[in-house]
């Protein structure tokens, strides 16, 4: 039932063009507060004095936080507008940013992350449970393209601007750029987003606890949460190493790495739009594994780089991170159409924090294969890393394919 409309063009009207941009606008500002920590990391251990170990530990509190967060609100995404769920966690988002800022110690800024964390963590749930809500599966290809471009805007604009900021005052001054840019878009959802609420007649017959048990036991659902956790895995499991690699093993310098991210966003950015249009037009099963194949080759060289120089890290850069985003919307697409409207709130929420907690625990993987002999030299084991992500981007396939199976029985 579900696919037999993909192939007609559903346009998407003015409002609901409004609607992603401002879905994708405030995903922009949550992206970049996650992001912008690992840019900052050498400036914030300098000026705190932490060591590298502390500062993993500000990093992972945002992802076990989001992670709790996600399933204790799981019970309860189904049971309010979903408009008021999202101004909610976005206020909460935005005081745990301006925490952030005001933060002068190593404690201080790891509790800042948690509570930041815990609204934060749960903004991406709300909202792909919204496009579910109010876009058409034949439309949600191109919505989740432009939701995704949040990501390349980060890098494009965010994390390159955040740098500038932070190298000439200090590394708190991005957080209050970050909280600025949110208070606009809190107004923003004030006015133009409309009341999300259909889900509510929708009679639920159970307690919160029991409708998140009851959502956890559906087998056809912990197919859907299996793909994502696996799809988080693949994508963070190098990520956190990247700047650690591109200087003490390419060789690049410090003060390339914001071209770097300038350069890959740019790309990610040209690229999400044409991926979520062909989401739309052709078999996303078959465009997920095309974009997995296209991954896995741009995994296996990137870990063999060595000296390369700025420009080919840079290509295969831009390759890898085309195929990490063009598997992530076929596979967002396919795993909204998974939950019954009832359901979709509490499914979006646990999907939310299972990707949050397959991050962490990607990290923690990735921390325990390299290791470096002291900060300055190369990472070992980086190649072993890399069929490590090869490996799971196989298992993500085959549980990608039973989504697909299931969603097109529907």
């Amino acid at each position: 039932m579900y696919f037999r409309n993909v192939k007609n063009k559903s346009p998407l009207s003015r409002q609901q063009w409004l609607i992603v941009a401002i879905l994708a606008l405030t995903q922009f500002t949550v992206v970049l507060d996650f992001m912008v920590m690992s840019p900052l990391g050498d400036l914030l251990m300098k000026d705190m004095g932490v060591q590298t170990s502390q500062f993993g530990v500000v990093v992972s509190s945002y992802a076990l936080a989001a992670g709790i967060s996600g399933f204790l609100t799981a019970g309860f995404a189904d049971r309010f507008d979903r408009k008021k769920l999202l101004l909610f966690f976005y206020s909460g988002f935005i005081i745990g940013t301006l925490f952030c800022g005001l933060a002068h110690t190593y404690e201080q800024l790891v509790l800042a992350r948690i509570f930041t964390g815990i609204f934060g963590g749960v903004m991406s749930s709300i909202s792909m449970a919204i496009v579910a809500d109010l876009f058409s599966l034949a439309q949600r290809g191109r919505v989740m393209g432009m939701m995704q471009m949040g990501f390349g805007l980060s890098q494009i604009l965010g994390i390159p601007i955040a740098l500038f900021i932070a190298a000439r005052s200090d590394w708190q001054m991005p957080f209050f750029m970050i909280v600025a840019l949110s208070i606009i878009m809190l107004i923003a959802i004030i006015f133009s987003l409309p009341s999300i609420s259909n889900h509510l007649n929708e009679k639920v017959n159970h307690s919160a606890l029991k409708h998140l048990f009851k959502t956890v036991q559906n087998r056809n659902y912990r197919i859907g949460f299996l793909a994502t956790a696996f799809m988080s895995l693949g994508g963070y499991l190098m990520m956190p190493w990247g700047s650690a690699f591109a200087i003490n093993n390419v060789g690049i310098s410090q003060a390339e790495l914001p071209l770097l991210f300038m350069l890959v966003g740019i790309s990610t950015f040209m690229i999400m739009p044409l991926i979520g249009m062909l989401a739309d037009k052709i078999n996303k099963f078959q465009l997920f594994m095309g974009a997995s194949l296209i991954m896995t080759i741009a995994v296996l060289i990137y870990v063999r780089l060595e000296q390369s120089g700025f420009l080919l890290l840079t290509i295969v850069n831009m390759l890898m991170m085309s195929g990490i985003m063009a598997r992530m919307v076929p596979s967002q697409a396919l795993t909204s159409a998974v939950p019954e409207l009832h359901d979709r709130g509490a499914f979006m929420s646990i999907n939310s924090s299972l990707q949050q907690i397959a991050g962490g625990v990607a990290a923690i993987i990735g921390g325990k294969i390299v290791w470096q002999i002291n900060p300055n030299s190369p990472l070992m084991n980086f190649e072993l890393l890399g069929w490590v992500v090869v490996a799971v981007i196989l298992v993500n396939i085959l549980l990608t394919k039973r989504v697909y199976n299931y969603v097109s029985k529907k």
